[in-house]
């Protein structure tokens, strides 16, 4: 890694307006280079090799133009936490002005997640709903909480992640006889190979986020090896980080879904405004303000040693 990038770091804590994840403050670190500022953020949990990828590209958002954009604003989802307060709901729900879909996290707990789900169906009658389960379910009880959600709360666009592997989700698809699609997200970003997977018969659309799969030129390279629908969706990033997944949602000549980007509004405060505007984010061109939110010396060091260790990494 490029001494200068490294010089140029700034690691900021950024509170959440809810408890998710179970964090309530993101800390990432951002380095600026010829063509801007790129993002590093892996979760504070994630090893130095899956770290790796996240600093490749905030080297790449630094260090090289940005590719050719085929629109200048992109629709997004509103995302929605595994909460069960309605009010909280309601003033989520308020917080994606415009947006025509929701993301509806759930996974644990079936009858809160129907709720849950009822919840932001009455506050927004017309939009479509998405669920993310984040591999939580085994095959049986994807079957038995899919049907029942279809059942109560009618169609989803997709099921994110409902079960962990390509061998669940496979069988999920064999017996599932209801219409839905079903998205893939850990089982790409998480693989050791993720060109060496096989999805034929198990996943309909693509999930792609620009750090954990390293970059706006490697995330092209996955769709156009797996050849199936994609979506872009963020990791509750920084101002920073989600411009450059709307740069990479922008680069797809054909985007057919909303993508989730819309994470920003999860933050209590950020480093630049990204305002959700009749449903889509625009994507910007700024500096950000580190004002009061910069860490103390301690954390910097520890993101220090992780770039540091992160970047050993790096083919």
């Amino acid at each position: 890694m490029d001494q200068s990038l490294l010089e140029s770091m700034r690691v900021i804590a950024l509170p959440t307006e809810t408890n998710f994840r179970g964090i309530n403050t993101r800390e990432v670190a951002l380095f600026k280079g010829e063509f801007g500022w790129g993002e590093f953020s892996p979760f504070l949990e994630y090893s130095y090799a899956e770290s790796a990828p996240w600093l490749m590209c905030a080297i790449e958002a630094a260090t090289t133009p940005r590719p050719q954009l085929y629109r200048s604003s992109i629709k997004v989802n509103g995302t929605i936490p595994a909460l069960n307060d309605p009010a909280d709901i309601e003033r989520i729900v308020n917080s994606f002005p415009g947006v025509k879909t929701f993301k509806v996290k759930v996974g644990d707990n079936l009858s809160e997640d129907i709720a849950r789900l009822a919840r932001v169906k009455a506050l927004r009658p017309q939009v479509k709903l998405r669920i993310d389960v984040n591999g939580n379910w085994s095959v049986q009880h994807a079957l038995t909480n899919l049907r029942a959600i279809f059942e109560n709360i009618g169609p989803l666009e997709y099921a994110e992640q409902p079960c962990a592997t390509i061998e669940e989700l496979r069988e999920l698809k064999e017996n599932l006889k209801i219409d839905i699609r079903i998205a893939g997200d850990e089982v790409l970003r998480n693989a050791s190979d993720p060109f060496a997977i096989d999805f034929t018969g198990a996943i309909d659309v693509l999930m792609l986020k620009v750090q954990p799969l390293g970059g706006i030129a490697r995330a092209h390279k996955l769709a156009e090896h797996h050849n199936i629908p994609v979506v872009v969706s963020s990791a509750l990033e920084s101002a920073v980080g989600i411009n450059y997944g709307l740069i990479l949602a922008a680069s797809f000549e054909e985007m057919n879904f909303d993508c989730g980007l819309g994470t920003g509004s999860l933050l209590g405060a950020n480093v630049a405004e990204l305002p959700i505007v009749k449903g889509e984010i625009a994507i910007a061109d700024f500096e950000p303000d580190f004002d009061r939110y910069e860490v103390a010396p301690d954390r910097y060091e520890w993101w220090k040693n992780r770039v540091m260790k992160s970047a050993e990494l790096l083919k």
